[in-house]
């Protein structure tokens, strides 16, 4: 056991729609465990910790699917990247930490900023460059606080937010804010941890520098610059009824300003989705999940999903 730093890996093996077979390194980083003044290092490919979700493996979502609001600043995959993060232990009374990653901003984990798909967004052409600075960099700091409000309750509060460049021009940037908030009610006298109530919410606010650019689709058509602002939120409720058996609700919304380049992954959508999980054991879990979809201009959509999931091997803890 090494006295100074631990290293995990996250290896994804998957079946795409056409039955092929593919492995992707989903993370693969080191952390330090000896540093003085509470500080950490974690270095290599991981999520960036925006929020409290999108540092989380789909596995322990609490709902099928990604929030309409994340998957819309940072895509489908999540915000990751690889690159170094500092963490900070406050010395409060109670748990307060302050973190900044650095990190590389191109690659098809950092949609929003120099993802190859960004012309998805900006409808323009890649302008690509090499990084010869730090503005070339992305930055995502946070900060978040914990402690109690009764012997029965707990509140997590956090601030986020995320800095880099985009391809739609040389010096075009993107700002993305975000504001998240946990509360959870467990009784002293739960077992394995049931009943409980859980309170998750987070907000998020996007400026998107697109610069005067050639259209992708049309190389004759210049589009003007323009400030592409989103904005969305969720928040979802969790009742633990008895063990094992958690029943969910999520609201959301995702909203875009009017632009030059007309594409749905900026329009309105609002979406409820009631959910139901049966835990058999802490290794396996099922999942049946209902969403309503209303999409501006476009209509509403009804889907019903069946998740089933199961753990091999060893598994570290997830954060609270």
């Amino acid at each position: 056991m090494d006295p100074y730093f631990k290293g995990f890996s996250n290896i994804v093996l998957k079946i795409d729609s056409a039955g092929d077979t593919g492995i992707e390194l989903e993370e693969a980083y080191a952390l330090t465990t000896a540093l003085p003044a509470n500080l950490q290092v974690k270095f290599g490919q991981f999520f960036a910790e925006f929020g409290r979700q999108n540092a989380q493996h789909p596995h322990a979502w609490s709902f099928l699917d990604a929030p309409l609001a994340l998957v819309r600043m940072f895509g489908p995959d999540g915000l990751r990247s690889q690159g170094a993060r500092v963490s900070w232990l406050l010395p409060t009374p109670f748990y307060t930490e302050a973190l900044v990653t650095v990190a590389n901003a191109t690659g098809g984990t950092t949609s929003t900023f120099r993802s190859p798909d960004s012309p998805e967004i900006h409808g323009g052409v890649v302008d690509d460059k090499q990084v010869k600075g730090f503005s070339d960099l992305l930055v995502v700091p946070r900060i978040n606080t914990s402690f109690d409000l009764t012997e029965t309750q707990t509140v997590v509060l956090g601030a986020s937010a995320a800095f880099g460049p985009n391809n739609s021009g040389p010096n075009a940037q993107t700002r993305i804010y975000g504001a998240d908030l946990y509360w959870k009610w467990k009784p002293a006298a739960a077992e394995a941890g049931f009943p409980f109530l859980s309170l998750q919410t987070e907000a998020l606010w996007r400026h998107y520098d697109a610069a005067q650019r050639l259209s992708a689709a049309d190389p004759l058509i210049t589009l003007p610059s323009e400030v592409l602002k989103d904005n969305g939120a969720y928040a979802q409720v969790l009742w633990g009824i008895k063990p094992r058996i958690v029943a969910g609700l999520r609201g959301e919304f995702a909203n875009g300003n009017q632009s030059s380049f007309a594409t749905e992954l900026r329009g309105d959508q609002t979406r409820w989705s009631p959910n139901l999980t049966w835990y058999p054991t802490e290794f396996s879990k099922f999942r049946v999940q209902y969403n309503y979809d209303n999409r501006k201009a476009i209509g509403t959509d009804h889907s019903l999903w069946f998740q089933f999931e199961f753990l091999i091997g060893a598994h570290a803890a997830h954060k609270f």
